[in-house]
C-alpha cells in the first residue's frame, strides 16, 4: 500500500465503518486525516481536524463520505487551494464523475457505493472509473477490499441500478426481516423471539445462497415440497409475480431518485 496521505471528509456511518476497515488491514501504512465537525472517539494513528485546513497541500488521496448535498460547502473550499489529489474517491450517491472532476481536477476519479455491512466486513462496493488505469484500479479496490465484495461496473449509468439494488438493498432487507417477524407475531409467537427466528433464517438463507452452486430460484423449489406449507405461502409471492413486481417498484424508485440527484448535482 502506498504511503501517500489520505483525507477522509465524513466519518459518518460509511466514512466510519470504511477507516475501520483500513485500519484493520494488514500492513496498512498511510497516514490518514479524518475531516469531520462531529467525529467522537477515533484512533490515536489518526489526525481528526474539525474543517478542511485551508493553507495545507492537497492530499494524495480524497476520500469524500459526506452527504451529496455537502459538495457545495467542500467545493468552495477546494476551489481556492493550489494543486489537486492524485485520487478522488466518492461515495457521494448520484453525484457522477464529471461532476466530481470539474470540482477537484484530480488525475484520477473513482466513484464507490458501498452498502451499511460494510461495517462489519460483509458489505458490498461497486467501483467505477473512465479515467483510472489498471495500477489505479487495483489501487481504489485495495482501499475497499477489507469491507467485504467489490465489482466493478463497467457503464457510470448503470450506478443509479447498482445504488438502488445493493446500495439500498439492506434497508429493504430490514424491512423485510421486520415484515416476517411481525407476520410471526400475528401467528401467536412473542414478538422477541419472532424478530430473533426471523433475522436468523434470513442469515443462514443469505449464507447458504452465496455458497450454493444454485440459484436462489432452485434452493426456493427445494425447500417447497409439493402440496407442503413453503409451496402454499411461495404461491402467495408467486401469484401474479406479486414480490417479483413489487420489488422492480422498489427499486425503481430508488433508482429515480438516484438520477434526480445526479440531475441536481450537475446543475449546482
Amino acid at each position: 500500500m502506498a504511503e501517500g496521505s489520505l483525507w477522509l471528509i465524513g466519518a459518518g456511518n460509511m466514512g466510519g465503518a470504511m477507516l475501520r476497515g483500513w485500519l484493520s488491514s494488514e500492513g496498512w501504512n498511510r497516514p490518514i486525516t479524518v475531516i469531520d465537525p462531529f467525529a467522537e472517539s477515533l484512533p490515536d494513528n489518526v489526525t481528526l481536524l474539525r474543517d478542511i485546513p485551508v493553507g495545507a497541500d492537497q492530499p494524495d488521496i480524497l476520500v469524500l463520505a459526506v452527504k451529496p448535498q455537502q459538495l457545495d460547502a467542500v467545493r468552495n473550499i477546494f476551489a481556492d487551494k493550489p494543486g489537486a489529489p492524485r485520487l478522488v474517491l466518492s461515495i457521494l450517491a448520484g453525484v457522477e464523475t464529471s461532476t466530481l472532476g470539474s470540482v477537484f481536477s484530480a488525475r484520477y476519479t473513482v466513484r464507490a457505493m458501498p452498502n451499511l455491512p460494510v461495517s462489519i466486513g460483509e458489505g458490498v462496493t461497486a467501483l467505477y472509473s473512465g479515467d483510472a488505469d489498471d495500477q489505479v484500479r487495483a489501487e481504489a479496490a485495495a482501499l475497499v477490499t477489507p469491507l467485504g465484495m467489490v465489482e466493478w461496473i463497467d457503464e457510470e449509468g448503470l450506478f443509479n441500478a447498482v445504488t438502488a439494488l445493493s446500495g439500498c438493498g439492506p434497508g429493504f432487507l430490514f424491512r423485510f426481516i421486520d415484515a416476517m417477524a411481525e407476520a410471526g407475531e400475528a401467528l401467536g409467537l412473542p414478538g422477541d423471539q419472532a424478530l430473533r427466528l426471523a433475522t436468523a433464517t434470513v442469515k443462514g438463507s443469505g449464507l447458504l445462497a452465496a455458497q450454493s452452486s444454485e440459484s436462489p430460484a432452485v434452493l426456493a423449489d427445494r425447500v417447497a415440497s409439493p402440496g407442503g406449507s413453503t409451496r402454499e405461502g411461495l404461491n402467495v409471492l408467486d401469484d401474479r409475480d406479486a414480490l417479483k413486481a413489487l420489488l422492480r417498484q422498489t427499486l425503481a424508485a430508488s433508482a429515480k431518485r438516484n438520477a434526480e440527484l445526479a440531475a441536481a448535482a450537475r446543475v449546482s
